[in-house]
């Protein structure tokens, strides 16, 4: 007898229709690549169709959960013998499938993996609320001169040593006049909690930073390299210009170095590892202990010691410059370090912090209230009080 495609259980799966064996099939396909691809564009598809949670289709939802949990408690009943990391596996994955039918919420999606039910989102949050972050950055100037570019107006802001600097819809250029202005001087450009902002550096390089980051670099660059200094998160858009090696000095742990090319470095110091990856072209990466040559698609993650990802997820690394949160795989200490920086808060946890794993993705321009409603899907709550603390509660 022909045994069904991945495809074809995954439909079944979908109506509710599986019998136990066929279940038992759909995880065993499960773990090859291919099938987890599949499973991730069927997710992402559902989402981009739908765009408003129904009551009765959260309800179908939860009854799938239900039944989810139900078939794999059968899969594991007395008798049957089922090794650990199978276990574990199929509830991972089991969830991301199920999240097929979790519908887009609070401008995106996303699912929780955990063993606890669903349940109704708590009232703490009702009456409060935090706007999302915005466009906006203080630039300071090499005298010390500090200007808030969220309330500036378009034009000259600022002209250093030959090189104009011109605030334009948001972002920043700077443009060389042609002029001798001497030795080059620095500025600096930090983007707060709650803000991100794009500058154009006087080589033309374009670099997006994220919020909670800096960068500092030179209003003119030397005729043998181009230098900048950056911490926290930044996409960068390298101008070509061979002969002179373009350096981004990350943290004072690694120095990465380009002719022209497009990559993003994640440097936050709450973060675990700093990770490089490269979208386009190639980069050297020195750090303390060696170096490494990047091929696109590859990232390199620091901690410690350095690792090579073959195939990052470039969807995950960019999702912060196209507008979204991507919780995949992500804990909640790792989610709530996401919004602390977005929204401007303060998170503070209990001693026993549950134990949860998100899937899917949330648009970065809603409400935070918006966001900690799709989260308290997965059962844990929170409690917002005026001093923009949010609290996680037990």
């Amino acid at each position: 007898m022909k045994q069904p495609s991945f495809s074809e259980l995954l439909a079944k799966y979908k109506t509710g229709s599986l019998t136990e064996e066929e279940l038992q099939q759909f995880f065993d396909l499960l773990p090859e690549e291919a099938h987890r691809a599949y499973l991730k564009a069927a997710i992402d598809e559902q989402a981009a169709d739908q765009q408003q949670l129904l009551p009765e289709n959260e309800t179908r939802t939860k009854r799938i959960l239900q039944r989810l949990d139900a078939a794999m408690d059968a899969l594991q009943r007395p008798g049957r013998i089922v090794p650990a990391h199978r276990v574990h596996f199929m509830r991972r994955w089991g969830w991301a499938a199920a999240s097929l039918l979790l519908l887009v919420a609070a401008g995106g999606y996303f699912m929780a993996r955990h063993h606890q039910p669903l349940s109704a989102p708590g009232p703490a949050l009702a009456h409060q609320d935090i706007a999302p972050g915005r466009q906006g950055a203080i630039l300071t100037l090499a005298n010390g001169k500090t200007i808030v570019l969220d309330s500036a107006h378009n034009g000259l802001i600022a002209y250093q040593n030959g090189t104009q600097v011109v605030l334009n819809n948001g972002g920043l250029d700077y443009k060389a006049t042609g002029q001798d202005g001497g030795a080059p001087v620095y500025n600096t450009m930090t983007t707060p909690r709650g803000r991100q902002f794009y500058i154009k550096l006087p080589d033309g390089t374009g670099v997006w930073l994220n919020s909670a980051s800096s960068l500092r670099y030179p209003t003119v660059f030397s005729a043998s390299e181009r230098r900048v200094v950056v911490s926290g998160e930044a996409y960068f858009e390298v101008a070509l210009d061979i002969k002179r090696p373009f350096k981004v000095v990350a943290n004072n742990k690694a120095t990465i170095e380009v002719l022209g090319t497009q990559f993003n470095i994640n440097a936050y110091d709450n973060e675990k590892s700093l990770n490089t990856t490269l979208l386009e072209g190639a980069v050297r990466v020195t750090y303390a202990s060696g170096a490494e040559y990047l091929k696109p698609g590859q990232q390199l993650q620091l901690a410690g010691k350095a690792k090579v990802v073959e195939h990052a997820d470039l969807e995950r690394v960019m999702a912060w410059k196209n507008g979204l949160f991507d919780f995949n795989d992500k804990s909640l200490p790792e989610v709530m370090k996401e919004l602390e920086r977005w929204y401007d808060i303060d998170v503070e946890f209990p001693a026993d912090i549950p134990n949860i794993e998100f899937f899917g993705k949330i648009n970065r321009n809603i409400s935070l209230n918006g966001a900690l409603k799709a989260l308290e899907r997965s059962g844990v709550h929170f409690k917002l009080e005026n001093n923009r603390k949010l609290i996680v509660l037990p």
